[in-house]
């Protein structure tokens, strides 16, 4: 029976970091500034998960330079980087919710990748780079650049949305680099409102309209509070319970369930039916994944039907 609820958590999980591609879509169309839209989430989602943390955690409150460097990367990186990259990228109708997923789905790769730059007891295998560069291979066919005019068709905007995925994945690795022993719980919860304030500075840098000035419509309310509390707040208690049942490897696999529900979810809300290229570059960038963890899919599959034989 657990299993059935872990499964059933986990669908859930999926479903509701799907659609917050959907939500940032309309909260970006309702007048949202992209970078303020994205720190305010944190705003909120961070106040709930402190308090979550020091409700659940003894160890809620970070401890010396290496558990505060933890908490640096994952607030400049994991928050601050992907979230301001992917809601600009966003901002362009040629991201469409069903796009944007597919190109974050590509961070469990990238994470293999940057673990083998920054970890050196993880060796570069011959699998390792094959995987990353099938990857890649799936990024440029949702991608499609014209050589003849690279700034059109939605390029720079996908872009962005890569970068995104880089940078939660670089600070995926990083936050782990330093000798520390911080609770997940402790280090998000830190890292997303370090990755607010962050954001608010860099917003006000580039000239957005503050909260104030924001015309505030019943879509932009609705997009922010999905976002902090169903995305966010509830989206990483999920996560973090299935993080301590399944393990590492299979809650990384909600990053390739996640964006079938950005499809539907388009579909249904905006009619956004995805092209034979989301779903070629998608099935590209999950090959070079399997690839990558070819041996921890295999175990996991090998659990998986001890498990249902008994």
């Amino acid at each position: 029976m657990s299993r059935y609820r872990d499964v059933a958590l986990f669908v859930a999980l999926a479903a509701v970091w799907g659609s917050a591609f959907l939500a940032i879509k309309t909260g970006l169309e309702a007048g949202l500034p992209p970078v303020l839209f994205a720190a305010l989430r944190y705003d909120v989602a961070g106040i709930i998960m402190l308090a979550y943390a020091a409700w659940r955690i003894d160890h809620w409150i970070p401890r010396g330079r290496a558990e505060w460097t933890m908490v640096a990367a994952g607030a400049t990186l994991m928050i601050a980087a992907y979230h301001a990259f992917l809601f600009v990228g966003e901002t362009d109708p040629a991201v469409t919710s069903a796009v944007a997923a597919v190109l974050v789905a590509l961070s469990p790769v990238l994470t293999t990748v940057f673990s083998r730059l920054f970890v050196p007891d993880e060796p570069v295998t011959p699998a390792t780079v094959g995987g990353t560069l099938l990857a890649l291979v799936g990024v440029a066919v949702l991608v499609r650049p014209d050589p003849a005019n690279l700034l059109a068709g939605g390029v720079v905007a996908k872009t962005l949305v890569f970068l995104a995925a880089a940078s939660f994945a670089l600070g995926s690795v990083l936050t782990k680099v330093p000798d520390a022993d911080l609770p997940i719980e402790t280090m998000e919860a830190w890292s997303m409102a370090g990755g607010a304030l962050i954001m608010h500075v860099i917003s006000l840098g580039v000239g957005e309209s503050q909260v104030f000035a924001v015309s505030w419509t019943t879509n932009a309310v609705l997009s922010l509070l999905y976002l902090s509390l169903a995305a966010s707040a509830v989206g990483f208690l999920l996560y973090f319970h299935l993080l301590e049942r399944l393990g590492p490897i299979e809650i990384n696999m909600v990053s390739y369930v996640a964006p079938i529900f950005a499809a539907l979810a388009g579909w249904a809300v905006r009619d956004e039916v995805p092209t034979a290229y989301t779903v070629l570059g998608f099935l590209v960038i999950f090959a070079g994944f399997a690839l990558v963890k070819r041996d921890a899919l295999r175990e996991e599959v090998s659990s998986l039907r001890r498990v249902l034989s008994s």
